[in-house]
């Protein structure tokens, strides 16, 4: 199967910007990606922008014309929607239509405004991803979600809140000197455990914050690039799509994410790799206990196993298997419908040397993104390698 090769990138810095509205964060990070990509704005054949909230955020569907518009082309243009995984299947689109011959480039990028909602507002916006007649009526909200689901995996597997602590401590110092970073500061284990609680066991630091931020990648097809003397350094060579139950209540496991395990799947076996070609990832760690069940979920770990991995060292910047140098969505941010695109150009940077991290991954030639929705009801992955 043909790769989508990576011509640009672009992102805003993520963080809290009420003032800004969604189509002027667009606009910079459309932008960057194609400044970086060296193209004219006419070369674009496609854009597909991921976007979650608009309609309860800004007022504003429709956003494919009005993203198209602010940046300044004049292309077929669509919005892709699955609550925090938007922006990853964003880019799924994309490199479907590079893959077929419809499109020879195609921007694709995310983007989400937040804080001009206020906490409740957009903690309410957030909740309808969830099943509303299942979840929503009854008062769940995702911290509310993804603590069940952590106090099912300790009496499960066992495991504690300094388990997850770790997780959050990593991914701080990960994101400490990301200039696009909402968090740009470094924890300690007691910060975190001592923090005030959010949701039994979870406290303020076990979750990712509110953001404000848009994300954007230029992908472009191989023979385009060689036609245009483009440097393309990374390519896109797998993709894959996972579908689980929307409800928690209607699952056969609250400690298994079968969407991330059969995208993860489909993405190896598209990419022609296995788990253990993959030198580093980015993944969905909305909350601590996300980052654990991705890893799981991805083959990485044993069910039950994954607990430990970052307090021993095995995910930090310096261990065996670096998970989230951007800083993950817990210190990054996660602006929702951005986030998806943002982990692909976090780690096109990684890969092409330009990352303050990318000295942890200089010899690496395959990485993962894992993007998912709600409780994990969708995912979306994608394998990146160093383009031949």
């Amino acid at each position: 199967m043909a790769s989508a090769h990576i011509a640009g990138v672009g992102m805003t810095e993520f963080g809290e910007s009420p003032e800004r509205t969604g189509r002027d964060l667009f606009a910079e990070a459309g932008g960057t990606a194609i400044e970086d990509a060296g193209i004219d704005r006419d070369a674009i054949d496609a854009l597909y922008v991921g976007n979650f909230m608009g309609e309860l955020s800004e007022n504003q569907g429709h956003m494919g014309p009005l993203m198209a518009k602010a940046v300044g082309i004049d292309a077929p243009a669509t919005r892709v929607e699955s609550a925090c995984a938007s922006g990853g299947m964003a880019v799924r689109q994309a490199v479907t239509d590079v893959r077929n011959g419809e499109a020879d480039v195609v921007l694709v990028g995310g983007v989400e405004r937040m804080h001009n909602m206020g906490t409740a507002g957009a903690t309410g916006g957030l909740s309808v991803a969830a099943d509303d007649l299942w979840e929503i009526r009854q008062g769940i909200t995702f911290p509310g979600a993804y603590a069940l689901m952590a106090q099912r995996y300790f009496a499960v597997h066992g495991g504690d809140r300094e388990d997850l602590a770790h997780v959050a401590v990593k991914n701080h110092a990960n994101a400490s000197n990301n200039p696009l970073a909402q968090y740009q500061t470094e924890i300690s284990i007691e910060k975190v455990l001592d923090a005030p609680p959010v949701a039994t066991p979870m406290g303020l630091f076990d979750s990712s914050p509110i953001t404000d931020g848009a994300a954007a990648t230029v992908l472009v097809s191989e023979d385009y690039a060689e036609e245009h003397g483009l440097e393309t350094p990374v390519a896109i060579t797998g993709t894959g799509q996972g579908t689980d139950n929307l409800s928690l209540a209607e699952r056969d496991s609250m400690v298994q994410t079968p969407a991330t395990e059969d995208a993860g799947q489909r993405a190896y076996e598209d990419a022609g790799i296995a788990k253990d070609d993959v030198d580093f990832l980015e993944v969905h760690d909305c909350f601590t206990i996300a980052e654990v069940l991705a890893l799981e979920g991805l083959g990485f770990y044993e069910e039950g196993e994954g607990i430990t991995a970052a307090r021993e060292g095995e995910t930090t910047a310096d261990g065996e298997l670096p998970v989230n140098l951007s800083g993950g969505l817990k210190a990054k941010g996660h602006p929702v419908g951005a986030t998806g695109v943002a982990q692909i150009t976090e780690m096109t940077k990684l890969f092409r040397g330009d990352h303050v991290n990318s000295d942890a991954v200089e010899d690496a030639t395959v990485g993962l993104t894992h993007n998912a929705g709600g409780t994990v009801a969708s995912a979306v992955v994608h394998v990146l390698e160093v383009a031949e």
